[in-house]
């Protein structure tokens, strides 16, 4: 781990930050106690575990509650005050076990900006989750884990290319759904095309093929010909979450 043996190495957990899914906060100290404590147990004087206890407090917005006893926070308030800590001491990387939970929309938005500003700072972040699509948002490069073994490295679209025994699925809608079909289905690399639900205003087309790079290549071709009325695209299993499920089955 930065380039060092990990275990029984005091020196280098200093550099590294850890926000472990558990919640085990001390309900009878405030968030800022909680996280000056764990700086002075790092080796950090009182006066520089203060102010790095607030600086981190203040990242994580919870500048006004930091006083108050945790016994009294919500959960997104308490996962804050672990992320608190994570951070207090700049760690250069940042070990994160579902960081995301007990947080509501605002807040995981939050989170995610603060999470990309140290990544522009120059840290390393691991994050274990298992909401995908929450990891989708953070970053592209992904390690995929199942029962301990790692089934898959990479981009998303990397990983889904190499499901080569699985065909991409695809969803289209357009003005003229019909003709259009018509015209897919003649690609070689079409394998199936399925006629969803159709009105006077257009319909949606289910297809399914065997190389989504070059069926996208010919349909930037149709598209720019205007005739079919393309209104909508979506590749409705690049998702990491249906790879995952691609993986495991």
């Amino acid at each position: 781990m930065l380039g060092e043996d990990p275990f029984a190495n005091r020196r280098l957990k200093r550099r590294v930050g850890f926000c472990p899914q558990q919640d085990a906060l001390y309900d009878d100290m405030s968030a800022f106690d909680i996280v000056q404590l764990l700086l002075r147990l790092s080796g950090f004087d009182g006066s520089e575990a203060a102010e790095r206890a607030t600086t981190a407090l203040k990242r994580v917005n919870l500048a006004e509650s930091m006083h108050r006893k945790a016994g009294g926070y919500s959960k997104g308030m308490r996962q804050r005050t672990k992320l608190a800590q994570a951070i207090a001491h700049e760690p250069e990387l940042l070990v994160l076990d579902e960081p995301l939970t007990g947080l509501d929309p605002i807040g995981r938005r939050d989170l995610i900006n603060l999470l990309r500003d140290l990544g522009e700072e120059g840290k390393s972040i691991l994050i274990s989750s298992h909401v995908l699509h929450e990891v989708e948002s953070l970053t592209e490069n992904i390690l995929l884990l199942h029962r301990g073994r790692l089934l898959a490295q990479g981009t998303v679209t990397e990983v889904r290319r190499l499901l080569s025994k699985h065909p991409s699925r695809i969803e289209l809608s357009a003005k003229r759904p019909r003709e259009l079909a018509r015209e897919l289905f003649a690609y070689d690399e079409v394998l199936s095309v399925r006629l969803g639900s159709t009105d006077t205003n257009g319909g949606r087309i289910d297809l399914e093929t065997s190389d989504a790079a070059q069926f996208f290549r010919r349909l930037t071709g149709v598209a720019a010909q205007g005739g079919y009325g393309i209104e909508s695209l979506a590749s409705a299993d690049a998702s990491l979450e249906a790879i995952f499920d691609y993986l495991v089955t």
